[in-house]
């Protein structure tokens, strides 16, 4: 038999997920905005780097997992949304281990009722908390883009 202890253990062992780290950027042509959490209510690490600096962008995922607590081999979920980058920014952070989505900008909504503020800061925000609820599960909380197979179209871009 059973007990409740038993069964609320079994749950709980099933259901322990590992830990994520969720980076949310927004590129612009000289900077790029990083937003790294670990789920709802984690404040935000915000970070700054210059625009195409691969080896930056990498040394920031290193230095979240540690601020964060979370071990080296723990899993990073990214978006971005489509634009200037193209895709190199989603096959270079695929090569590195890290799952990412390339996200419609149009499937992204804004109230329109409200003022509000244009940053980046609010958007890599925004792209977090709707990382996180499609990681989850949820569905229609935005479109990802279809990125084409890379057929040899020359290394990514090297840092300015």
């Amino acid at each position: 038999m059973m007990t409740t202890a038993t069964r609320n253990e079994q749950y709980t062992a099933m259901h322990v997920t590992e830990p994520v780290l969720f980076l949310a950027l927004e590129l612009s042509e000289k900077t790029w905005k990083l937003g790294f959490t670990t789920g709802h209510g984690q404040q935000p690490r915000d970070r700054s780097i210059p625009a195409r600096d691969q080896a930056r962008l990498l040394h920031e995922v290193a230095q979240a997992k540690r601020r964060f607590g979370l071990p080296e081999t723990a899993p990073v979920v990214s978006g971005y949304e489509a634009g200037r980058e193209g895709f190199w920014l989603h096959r270079f952070v695929r090569a590195h281990g890290i799952t990412n989505h390339v996200v419609d900008s149009s499937s992204i909504g804004v109230n329109r009722r409200k003022r509000r503020a244009k940053s980046d800061g609010l958007d890599v925000r925004k792209l977090l908390t709707m990382l996180i609820r499609s990681h989850h599960g949820e569905r229609g909380v935005w479109r990802v883009v279809n990125v084409p197979s890379d057929r040899g179209g020359g290394p990514a871009p090297s840092a300015p």
